[in-house]
């Protein structure tokens, strides 16, 4: 599996776990909304530019 064909869906997945533990309440960092809603701007992007 090449990587770079699969960059959006790659960052989706990684922000989907993100999610997923910062709503079971393992981690908690006011600041990293900031970072969740950029990983979700970038794999929307990314998945409808196709990459």
């Amino acid at each position: 599996m090449n990587i770079t064909k699969h960059l959006g869906m790659l960052v989706l997945a990684i922000y989907l776990i993100v999610v997923g533990i910062l709503g079971l309440g393992i981690v908690s960092i006011g600041g990293l909304s900031v970072v969740v809603a950029l990983l979700a701007l970038v794999a929307g992007v990314l998945i409808l530019l196709g990459r």
